[in-house]
């Protein structure tokens, strides 16, 4: 039948029909190679013809209005006209889309540890892709972030397993909305499952060395809860466990996702994992083995390896692969298409796009997360600056003016898309452009210094696969002139304020970095702003915590600022100026030197001793941790119940007073102690927190609620149980023990 004498309603195009009847007549039509072909997602910058009409593509990533369209054109052409699944990696807002409104990164928005917000922010977001014909993101990340030196840390929430289950699953409601009928809702991604960020050496993709146990410790629950919610797609880790890709783990795969957790969802996996293998991994003699492998593990979507076409066709010649052996992937991929909608409306790029992308409320809500993204690590009291007052402010460092990096990786500038530089500076509020809004204030600016050239890789400009790769960073050295401009323009001024940090050469994949101090001539300003003697307030604008230089401890004031996208340099301003209170909190831990790694708050009992020979193991700063402009003590913890059972909810008490003169949004952080147990453990994990508002001099009574259920550990049989025994609720502003309040229950 050609697509010309198609005309009669087959029972699949009847939207009267029920989804699964109509997917299992659709593929009882379909050919093997059609089949096949659903499986296959693939880069819409290469030959669209050749991926619809002779692979019969079910998926392309990587689009623009244009590709779009001609590739709707070309399944219009195709034998049963199968509407294609379109997809992009919009992590932190439309990531490459021009005009579109970048969010802060997810560690950023982590910080606000405001899992509403983050809803909205998702919401948004789906809002701006879905009027661009868009229907799928590969957010949010679920990776737990504990070697710092890895370079997608800026991806993750942070190395909390139950923070991030927060946030992830916050992300997740904002995507797919109020179900895929909806034309504003869009496919959310839950990944890289898993332990994908357990490296070695901090290095992308290596062999991730851990154990069953431990995955399910701690890099599991946050899957399990949003798979158990709805997450509609998982995508599978570029990494080998035990030897083992993801892409082909049995265990994960079939015997938890599928088998404990009873997850229906659509498996994808991440960019020519297949294909790796082969020419990585060097596990697969040839795409033909590799692609039965990942056939055979249960994958449904092959993400970016074209020959997976022709190796799963030569597995069925072969016998290696029956012609029924895709058909359950097929029809998973069928089923997401119809419950969009797609075989009626397509949903290509919408009239009222230009209304919808980067629009004034978007914008606005991209400013209140990023407020909220900020964290006050030091203040000696100089800040907040008086906005009333004139004040002379010298602005230094690379980063003060530099909107595109401001904006951080997956956002235009960040080189994974090759028809975008970056987004519109206009759109854009740098550091500068917000000190430079305050009226009364005069601002000289300076760079100061300057932080990497580029140098192309002695290896060839190319990876195996055909994919760039990264080139070489050189740092560069101080420079004496840039140094004495700066120091000329602190001298005149009564404040400095220093933007100092990363850029995206040196974040992302592949882009893992050896060290976590500042590089090129950052340092040398840093040290030389100090020596001014003037009160320094130190910006870190960085993708991940990074070690600052010693001379920091005599700042005045250190703010981070996480890649807080398009807004954040008007966020920073209103900070820095008392316009708005500093809330953020520490979604992962500061190292004080890189050989400290990994300084994550919740390690395993036991060692000999609490420190290095030669350096302290506590962090710079730690999980949770943030300042406001005002003083806040916790008191008179207490459980309203200290005999329980494993059934009940664990109930507390404290009082949160505010003993200074400004307002505060104070984040009551609730871990739980468990005192004595089966196997090794950590000692303290994040189970609750509670957001509250304290005015000047006032008190609130905080209740906390933690289900005893949730007061659990891995046994050596890697089975989750709550232990009878003695407990500890453990209540403050952070996870530091020496700032937690303790009150003691029983679990009979």
């Amino acid at each position: 039948m050609t697509s010309q004498t198609l005309t009669t309603v087959l029972p699949y195009q009847d939207p009267a029909l029920s989804i699964p009847e109509r997917v299992a007549d659709l593929l009882g039509r379909m050919t093997v190679e059609e089949k096949v072909g659903q499986m296959l997602q693939l880069d819409a910058r290469d030959d669209l013809d050749d991926h619809i009409a002779r692979r019969h593509a079910g998926s392309i990533l990587h689009t623009s209005p244009e590709r779009i369209l001609r590739a709707n054109e070309l399944t219009a052409q195709t034998r049963l006209r199968i509407p294609l699944l379109v997809a992009e990696d919009c992590i932190h807002g439309h990531s490459f889309w021009p005009g579109a409104t970048i969010y802060p990164t997810q560690l950023g928005m982590a910080a606000s540890w405001d899992a509403e917000l983050v809803e909205r922010v998702a919401r948004a977001t789906a809002e701006e892709v879905a009027v661009t014909g868009i229907h799928w993101t590969f957010s949010p990340v679920l990776c737990i972030a504990r070697d710092l030196r890895w370079g997608r840390i800026d991806e993750t929430f942070g190395e909390d397993p139950f923070l991030i289950g927060e946030m992830a699953s916050a992300m997740v409601r904002g995507y797919q909305g109020n179900g895929l009928d909806d034309p504003t809702a869009i496919l959310a991604t839950a990944k890289h499952f898993a332990g994908y960020s357990e490296t070695q050496g901090g290095r992308d993709a290596s062999e991730a060395d851990i154990s069953r146990r431990k995955l399910r410790s701690w890099f599991l629950p946050p899957f399990e809860r949003v798979a158990r919610e709805g997450c509609r797609t998982f995508m599978l880790g570029y990494q080998t466990t035990d030897g083992v890709p993801i892409t082909t783990n049995d265990w994960l795969l079939s015997d938890v996702l599928r088998g404990e957790w009873g997850y229906t969802g659509t498996l994808i996996t991440d960019w020519d994992n297949v294909g790796r293998m082969v020419w990585e991994q060097r596990i697969q003699p040839d795409i033909t083995h590799a692609a039965t492998a990942a056939v055979r593990a249960g994958n449904d979507m092959i993400m970016t390896t074209p020959s997976f076409f022709e190796g799963a066709l030569d597995a069925v010649s072969k016998g290696l692969l029956a012609a029924d052996a895709f058909d359950a992937a097929a029809a998973r991929i069928l089923t997401l298409k119809f419950e969009l909608g797609l075989f009626e409306n397509p949903r290509l790029p919408g009239t009222e796009l230009d209304a919808v992308v980067g629009s004034a409320a978007h914008a606005e809500l991209n400013l209140d997360i990023a407020r909220r993204s900020l964290v006050l690590l030091e203040n000696d009291g100089t800040l907040p600056l008086d906005a009333t007052s004139p004040l002379s402010v010298a602005v230094v460092g690379p980063l003060a003016d530099d909107g595109q990096t401001q904006l951080g990786d997956w956002a235009g500038g960040s080189g994974q898309a090759g028809w975008l530089d970056g987004q519109p500076r206009e759109m854009i509020t740098t550091v500068l452009d917000g000190l430079q809004e305050i009226d009364g204030w005069s601002i000289a600016h300076a760079r100061g210094a300057d932080i990497l050239t580029l140098e192309a890789d002695p290896r060839g400009a190319l990876f195996p696969d055909g994919q760039p790769r990264p080139p070489v960073v050189q740092p560069c050295a101080p420079d004496e002139a840039l140094i004495a401009e700066a120091v000329a323009a602190a001298e005149d001024a009564d404040v400095v304020v220093a933007v100092v940090g990363d850029r995206i050469e040196l974040v992302g994949e592949g882009r893992s970095t050896a060290t976590l101090e500042l590089i090129g001539g950052q340092i040398a300003l840093l040290d030389a702003m100090i020596a001014t003697g003037k009160p320094v307030v130190v910006v870190l604008l960085a993708s991940k915590p990074l070690v600052l230089p010693a001379s920091v401890s005599r700042a005045a004031a250190v703010i981070w600022a996480a890649n807080p996208g398009m807004q954040g340099g008007r966020a920073l301003a209103e900070i820095i100026s008392g316009a708005v209170e500093p809330s953020g909190r520490l979604p992962i831990s500061f190292a004080r030197h890189v050989g400290q790694q990994p300084t994550y708050y919740n390690q395993i009992r036991g060692q000999h001793g609490d420190r290095y020979a030669d350096l302290t193991q506590s962090p710079a700063w730690a999980f949770g941790e943030g300042r406001s402009y005002t003083t806040v003590e916790y008191s008179d913890l207490s459980v309203e119940r200290v005999a329980l059972s494993r059934d009940d909810v664990v109930v507390g008490h404290v009082t949160v007073t505010n003993t200074g003169d400004r307002p505060a949004r104070e984040t009551v952080q609730v871990y739980v102690r468990d005192a004595v147990t089966s196997v090794s453990w950590t000692d303290r994990e994040l189970k609750a927190y509670r957001q509250v508002d304290v005015e000047p001099g006032a008190s609130v009574r905080v209740r906390v609620e933690v289900p005893v259920a949730d007061c659990s550990i891995v046994d050596a049989a890697g089975d989750r149980i709550v232990e009878s025994g003695s407990f500890e609720l453990l209540v403050g502003p952070s996870s530091r023990e020496q700032s937690l309040l303790a009150a003691s229950f029983d679990v009979a």
